[in-house]
């Protein structure tokens, strides 16, 4: 009897902190629904609504995404088989588990370790984690590429809709700039005494504060992402440095400015101010710059960043060239 209550209080929690969750998407749902009211309906700025409108379609387009692509789980590959979780399970030796789970990673494209150089294994999942993936606890799933976990969409950010995260940012940064400075002609009025409308005041007030507020932790946040993405980091990577076969290294999936961009975005253009999916590869495995210097020695003493001019290459060729010499030299 005792038991029963416990599972279902234990379901009504759940419930509740599912209800919950939303709250903070309901706000935002909220403030942006008001903001559209006041401003064409109150202030009814014509001159500007066309665009206006065209820059709103695409803010709610992208949160909208943002919220509703699920986050991308590994497949049936990595996770045990049955036999191989009995056995697993079953072995009460730590070093035996941790050798199962070596030869195991064989069969699999993962590179990254846990910091003590251990198969990165969720015993929640009962599965190898692919390179980059982590467990995120509120989703209880294991999620490729994950980002973060983001309470303004309710969801988790990773391979599917980051894309469309970053999206979100850049077009909510444009929507609160467009509002404040089209806005501010009229909070002169205001401050003037200019506006014989009440509702209008009141409305100009609290759009143009609403939209500075919003805009300055937008811009940053957008920023730091932006950085993130030159990097082809993510955020739990730039807090916590990953671990490969050969130990720790920071720029381990470092291609160059335009590669990087283009691990988010994909190599068409066209579509990198749409959101559409668009990202390179499955989510499973990432080129990474130490497997690239692996195949060409050249490549180890050169800069992440891509450079396009011809005597700069050059230069940066020839040095890599007579360090690739004096290692040969030593070597002998």
């Amino acid at each position: 009897m005792r038991r029963g209550w416990k599972m279902a209080l234990s379901g009504g929690l759940r419930c509740c902190r599912r209800v919950l969750s939303w709250v903070p998407v309901l706000v935002i749902v909220l403030v942006v629904l008001w903001s559209y009211y006041a401003y064409v309906f109150e202030l009814c700025l014509v001159v500007y609504l066309i665009l206006y409108h065209a820059i709103f379609v695409f803010f709610t387009w992208t949160y909208w995404k943002s919220i509703f692509t699920l986050p991308q789980q590994p497949n049936q590959k990595f996770h045990l088989s049955y036999t191989d979780k009995e056995r697993y399970e079953n072995e009460e030796r730590p070093e035996v588990q941790k050798q199962m789970l070596v030869d195991m990673a064989k069969k699999l494209p993962v590179y990254t370790r846990t910091g003590s150089g251990a198969v990165r294994f969720c015993d929640r999942c009962h599965l190898i984690k692919p390179d980059r993936c982590h467990h995120c606890s509120v989703c209880a799933m294991c999620v490729l590429k994950m980002d973060h976990h983001c309470p303004w969409v309710n969801n988790c950010i990773g391979f599917s809709n980051y894309k469309f995260f970053l999206q979100f940012l850049a077009y909510s940064v444009l929507y609160c700039l467009y509002i404040a400075t089209t806005v501010f002609s009229y909070f002169i009025k205001y401050w003037r005494g200019e506006l014989p409308s009440v509702r209008s005041k009141f409305h100009v007030l609290f759009l143009l504060f609403v939209a500075c507020m919003f805009f300055v932790s937008l811009v940053i946040l957008f920023g730091y992402h932006c950085w993130l993405v030159s990097r082809n980091k993510t955020t739990l990577e730039a807090f916590c440095t990953p671990v490969f076969t050969n130990g720790p290294e920071k720029n381990g999936f470092n291609l160059g400015f335009i590669k990087n961009i283009q691990q988010v975005f994909g190599d068409k253009k066209k579509f990198w101010l749409i959101p559409i999916g668009s990202s390179p590869g499955d989510g499973h495995s990432f080129p990474m710059r130490s497997r690239n210097e692996s195949q060409d020695p050249l490549l180890a003493n050169e800069e992440p960043w891509e450079d396009n001019e011809d005597d700069n290459r050059g230069l940066t060729i020839s040095i890599s060239y007579e360090a690739y010499r004096v290692q040969c030299w030593k070597s002998l």
